[in-house]
């Protein structure tokens, strides 16, 4: 009963973001999605059914492109992957097994976060916003080269946790909630942080794309009206990210990853080098 009241809850919630980013978009003169955008949203998302992560590859090719300005940054990350998170959610969420309570709570409490931190980061001043992301990118790319090495987690097989536990992990899971408006991606600090608490770490699968599928569209509607966004770059990570999730999830399904993760290792440390020395720059 709460998988379906989630599913049906996560299609609407899907339905009423697409309306709103639509509509700003046309008031906008930016229905036209830029087409780099689209290859860029169907390569990220796929590796990002496969476990690898869309926000800080998305963010490194947006820096050393110039794609958006710093500040557009954590705006367009959450609406433009929003609905690809909500296809890989409705996936994950109906084919994989997991405490139902455990994962309605946390999705609720990452939405409140996300809640909490959105209007706060559209506030933001540019060099705050230029140094969070860029902080994040070097401990995302810290937790790529963990995963090539073997020192992730292994975590449990349970599937569900008991009280203590559970609350912990609803608790968590606010705080990450808040950290994704600012771009910093919910998907490996939860599959480390669960995966630490027994939990099997397929099952941690629709609970994290769960609560970032209903977080973004719902920061994504505050954020696709702001001023600090490029509707184009977020259309186009959309319509390339959705047919990419499906076909990872259901044509290929796995792939030896490891490479790969090494080279957006790269790649993100040299954009989060970037950002940090821009961050550190005083203002014009």
């Amino acid at each position: 009963m709460i998988v379906t009241i989630l599913l049906g809850g996560l299609a609407v919630l899907a339905l009423a973001f697409a309306a709103v980013l639509i509509r700003t978009a046309a008031a906008r003169h930016e229905l036209v999605p830029k087409a780099e955008a689209v290859l860029l949203g169907a390569v990220t998302n796929f590796f990002d059914t496969l476990g690898i992560g869309s926000f800080a590859p998305t963010t490194a090719w947006l820096k050393l492109r110039k794609l958006v300005p710093d500040s557009f940054m954590p705006a367009t990350l959450n609406a433009g992957h929003a609905l690809p998170t909500v296809a890989q959610a409705l996936i994950f969420i109906t084919l994989v097994k997991v405490d139902p309570m455990l994962l309605a709570g946390c999705i609720a409490a990452a939405v409140a976060g996300a809640l909490v931190g959105a209007p706060i980061v559209t506030r933001l001043p540019v060099r705050v916003v230029q140094g969070v992301v860029g902080l994040a990118l070097v401990v995302a790319a810290g937790l790529y080269a963990m995963k090539n090495l073997g020192l992730m987690p292994a975590g449990g097989e349970a599937l569900s946790l008991p009280p203590m536990e559970f609350a912990l992990a609803v608790a968590l899971h606010f705080v990450l909630g808040a950290l994704m408006t600012f771009g910093i991606g919910l998907y490996a600090p939860s599959l480390i942080l669960l995966s630490l608490m027994g939990l099997n770490p397929t099952a941690i699968f629709p609970i994290m794309m769960g609560a970032c599928a209903f977080l973004m569209p719902v920061s994504g509607m505050r954020f696709v009206t702001a001023e600090r966004i490029d509707l184009k770059v977020v259309l186009g990570l959309a319509l390339g990210g959705i047919p990419a999730v499906l076909l990872a999830a259901f044509v290929i399904k796995s792939l030896p990853l490891e490479v790969i993760r090494w080279g957006v290792v790269v790649v993100v440390l040299y954009a989060a080098a970037l950002l940090l020395n821009d961050a550190r720059k005083p203002p014009p």
